[in-house]
């Protein structure tokens, strides 16, 4: 890895969650708009707070993780994006998550390429997973934008997961 952390797309800049991003996250991770399709649904503040600090952690150990994306006009918070380790062992794993507002602009597809860019060619790692409700479209067609493959499908709680998968490319 290169140590280039922030990373820039036409519109977003992102960069590793940091504490000064704990009250957008607070908000974005409470609001059932966003996170109740999410593995573990909505979050309180205590747990948001928890997550922070297992990101910053996370990025410790993996050299890799979730990082704020915020448009580059004005600085606005849009979401989150990034890779991680799932609880149910499908890792490492893309994840995204960005305001209802900022959805069906191609801001979902510009973060989580530029992550799974960063993943497979910085960060070294051959294979990232992502898993999608199969009713959740817009989610199913980004990952499939940005050259995810569905590769599985199981049950949780009752719903039908997808799972997309993308190898990096052999030298």
């Amino acid at each position: 890895m290169n140590g280039r952390l922030t990373l820039g797309t036409g519109r977003l800049m992102l960069r590793p969650v940091a504490g000064s991003d704990l009250a957008d996250l607070i908000a974005l991770k409470a609001d059932p708009r966003v996170f109740a399709v999410m593995l573990g649904g909505v979050r309180l503040p205590q747990q948001t707070m928890a997550e922070l600090a297992e990101d910053i952690a996370f990025w410790a150990r993996a050299g890799v993780g979730m990082w704020s994306a915020r448009t580059r006009a004005d600085g606005r918070f849009v979401g989150i994006a990034g890779i991680m380790a799932r609880r149910d062992g499908l890792s490492p794993a893309l994840r995204f998550a960005l305001w209802p507002e900022a959805r069906g602009q191609g801001l979902a597809r510009e973060a989580a390429g530029a992550v799974l860019r960063f993943g497979h060619e910085e960060a070294g790692l051959p294979l990232i997973v992502a898993v999608a409700r199969a009713e959740n479209f817009a989610s199913r067609m980004v990952l499939g934008s940005i050259g995810m493959r569905l590769a599985e499908s199981f049950t949780r709680d009752g719903y039908e997961m997808l799972v997309y998968r993308s190898e990096r490319a052999r030298a």
